[in-house]
């Protein structure tokens, strides 16, 4: 068994950080494969793929479920990060999953739906900045630079999506997919910097 520190992670927090971005990934990679109306993922955005009009919607909402709750799980074991970053983190964890629980769908896009979409982005761009640990300076990607920066790159990239979407740009579905991704990774990055314990 390893030794337990305040530098160290579980070996299930691990597990799930590594398995967000691959279980988002494959969601939107497989669903968009599987579309037999339209479906251009530069332009169309990840929720499409859950809504009910598409083809085999529970790929993309199941990628969803899995999604939110590996950041839940992430957080949870996340030791070395400050308590109230770790909560935000679970808190976009639990949106996520609203995400998935509010489906969009082809006239318009529920209140539930982006409500819960905002809240998820919101709170994956700000955890890791509010995430730093002042008192351990030992683990890099927890120190606040590093973290004010993670915060500013994500931040720059949903600032891109926004944009996209509010003046119904050509590349709507890419920049939400580049935001997503970012966000899945950062948990990966910071979690396997640091020691398993079992």
């Amino acid at each position: 068994m390893a030794i337990l520190t305040m530098n160290s992670v579980s070996w299930w927090g691990k597990a799930s950080s590594i398995a967000a971005p691959i279980v988002l990934i494959a969601g939107f990679t497989i669903s968009a494969s599987n579309q037999q109306a339209a479906y251009d993922p530069w332009v169309d955005t990840i929720s499409a793929l859950a809504a009910p009009t598409a083809t085999d919607p529970w790929i993309m909402t199941t990628a969803l479920y899995a999604l939110g709750l590996c950041h839940i799980i992430t957080a949870l074991a996340l030791r070395p990060a400050a308590p109230l970053g770790r909560l935000i983190l679970a808190f976009g964890g639990i949106a996520t999953v609203g995400v998935a629980m509010f489906p969009t769908n082809a006239s318009s896009t529920p209140t539930s739906h982006m409500l819960a979409a905002g809240l998820a982005f919101g709170a994956l761009t700000v955890w890791p900045v509010v995430a730093r640990n002042r008192f351990n300076t030992d683990v890099p990607l927890l120190r606040a630079r590093v973290c004010w920066a993670a915060t500013t790159v994500i931040g720059a990239l949903l600032l891109w999506f926004v944009l996209e979407l509010a003046r119904a740009g050509s590349h709507v579905g890419l920049a939400e997919r580049v935001v997503a991704v970012s966000q899945a990774l950062w948990p990966l990055l910071v979690t396997n910097s640091l020691r398993t314990y079992s």
